[in-house]
């Protein structure tokens, strides 16, 4: 197998990257660290993803470098691993060599190597292990480009604090090469015939608590404590109400009104309607029998 990348990475601030074990285990996609502390950063579970099966195995993976004299004919690191299925009995193994070589703004990447393994990788389709692996190739290279480029900042980060350490040092030498001066241009003036010594500390203590205090300002809410009712008053309460509807009160005493009102039963309907009926029907019934006894009586 063989790929070649371009990156717009120099080649030393890859070789700081490459160099850090930790940052090239961040920089392997699927990877997964053992807990164990002893162990090596490059030791966990690795998950490989191919012809739309995931295959996870565990083991470690060695680098070693750099290689090479540099220049035209660049530098070298050389990867190699183990590794055996964490659910089944096939295993894997791994040789390959990563070539760093300057190009113009920027460094060629030349990945070439081997693995030879049984399992479910041989199970795959044929050109499904080459894909997966200049997959997992493409993507490691672009991590690695991310942690280059934050161990650059890394250096130019330490570069400026060790400039202002340097001006700070500087800094202090020239004032205390001022201040040896300084006491040998003072001790001049004592010489001099009525010259006038004045005490700096005197000096300084006199106009420091000589200083007159000036008055408070005055505040005219100075003083005044302000107070907030528990209840609001009756105004408020009222317009409350108004705005927002009834009260609490008045919602848990008072009937359903609208649609939420009750429905009366079917059986007072039916009294309610009867009754209804029942009284004009008696009042006609009393009304014809007073009638009919009068012509009764006529005829007799």
């Amino acid at each position: 197998m063989e790929h070649e990348v371009f990156v717009p990475v120099p080649v030393p601030t890859l070789l700081r990257a490459l160099g850090d074990p930790a940052r090239v285990a961040r920089c392997v996609p699927g990877l997964q660290q053992d807990a164990d502390a002893s162990a090596s950063p490059l030791a966990g579970r690795l998950k490989l993803r191919a012809g739309g099966h995931t295959i996870t195995y565990r083991g470690e993976l060695r680098l070693t470098g750099p290689e090479g004299s540099g220049g035209s004919e660049g530098q070298r690191f050389s990867v190699t691993g183990q590794g055996v299925e964490a659910r089944g009995t096939g295993a894997v193994e791994l040789a390959l060599t990563i070539g760093l070589t300057e190009a113009d703004g920027g460094t060629a990447l030349a990945y070439s190597g081997t693995a030879i393994g049984d399992g479910r990788l041989v199970e795959l389709e044929e050109g499904a292990a080459l894909a997966a692996a200049h997959r997992l190739l493409d993507r490691f290279t672009q991590q690695l480009v991310t942690e280059s480029l934050a161990v650059r900042d890394e250096d130019a980060r330490e570069g400026d604090e060790d400039g202002a350490v340097v001006a700070e040092g500087l800094e202090g030498d020239e004032d205390a090469a001022d201040g040896v001066g300084g006491e040998g241009e003072g001790r001049a003036p004592e010489t001099e015939i009525g010259a006038e010594v004045v005490d700096p500390d005197t000096e300084d203590s006199g106009s420091v608590f000589d200083s007159p205090v000036p008055p408070p300002s005055l505040d005219p809410v100075a003083g005044v404590e302000f107070t907030v009712p528990d209840e609001p008053p009756a105004e408020a309460a009222h317009a409350r109400r108004t705005m927002i509807g009834r009260s609490a009160e008045e919602v848990d005493h008072a009937p359903p009104r609208g649609r939420y009102a009750p429905v009366p039963s079917p059986e007072a309907g039916g009294a309610s309607t009867t009754l209804r009926w029942v009284a004009p029907a008696a009042a006609l019934a009393l009304a014809s029998a007073v009638v009919l006894g009068r012509a009764l009586r006529r005829r007799r």
